[in-house]
């Protein structure tokens, strides 16, 4: 089967590329299945509700998020009501929604966890402790093939969750850091693998957010609000898994990008 996963979706503009791009895109690729990076997918950053409805009905499956999954409160029901978007799963206990779900398609059952990195982020649990746990989940809802998002900064840390898991999981992709790396392949154990699948969003900007603030940022140290240019042309970026439904191992993997 094939899956296409989505890097992160930057605001309105990304989503109205994920519109514009994704139905086509998923019949030329003959798609099984669509994941996609939520968390940036509002305008500013976060996700609502109405940004979350506006990618499923783009023809997104599952919704994974990330350091901004909570930035947004009007969420946080949605969070709890729909299985189909997940948080990272290393949050602590009580913080709203799933970080774990599965996604049944008849034929297989699908496992999709988010996890999120610590190095230069928030404190949170160990995700390779974390990730020892929810395998274990997925194993008593009998998924055979399990997609892991791992949001993470560093690109270590993030090819350290890939070997980790390789041979015990289908696809180990990164989100977070927006810039689509030229690693996408299949890990020695049969896990597809790419450090990081890059975004939906801005083309002209960094990461997604005028370069101009960014780089007045970076020139005075002085805070800066980030903002999108909603004006700009987009990029989609993301990866296409091809996962043999039976074993639940990675045969191919391909790096996608569409102006």
């Amino acid at each position: 089967m094939n899956v296409l996963i989505l890097g992160d979706v930057v605001s309105a503009v990304g989503c109205a590329k994920v519109r514009q791009s994704l139905p086509a895109l998923k019949k030329l690729k003959g798609v099984d299945l669509c994941l996609a990076n939520g968390e940036n997918a509002a305008k500013g950053n976060g996700i609502t509700p109405d940004a979350a409805r506006d990618l499923f009905s783009s023809g997104v499956d599952c919704l994974t998020l990330g350091n901004h999954a909570f930035r947004r409160r009007e969420v946080y029901d949605c969070l709890e009501q729909t299985a189909c978007i997940v948080r990272p799963f290393n949050y602590p206990a009580g913080a709203p929604g799933r970080g774990f779900t599965v996604l049944d398609l008849g034929y297989v059952r699908v496992g999709v966890l988010n996890l999120m990195g610590t190095m230069y982020l928030e404190a949170l649990e160990n995700p390779f402790l974390a990730a020892e746990r929810a395998l274990l989940l997925a194993k008593e809802e009998n998924c055979r093939i399990v997609l892991v998002d791992f949001h993470a900064e560093a690109t270590s840390e993030k090819l350290a969750m890939g070997y980790f898991l390789d041979g015990r999981v289908s696809a180990v992709f990164g989100t977070h850091t927006h810039v689509q790396t030229s690693d996408a392949r299949v890990l020695p154990g049969g896990t597809g693998y790419i450090t990081d699948l890059g975004m939906c969003g801005p083309k002209n900007g960094i990461l997604g957010v005028k370069k101009e603030l960014v780089i007045e940022k970076f020139r005075t140290n002085l805070p800066q609000r980030f903002d999108t240019d909603e004006t700009d042309d987009c990029v989609l970026e993301g990866c296409l898994f091809e996962i043999d439904r039976t074993t639940g191992r990675c045969t191919d993997v391909q790096a996608l990008r569409l102006e």
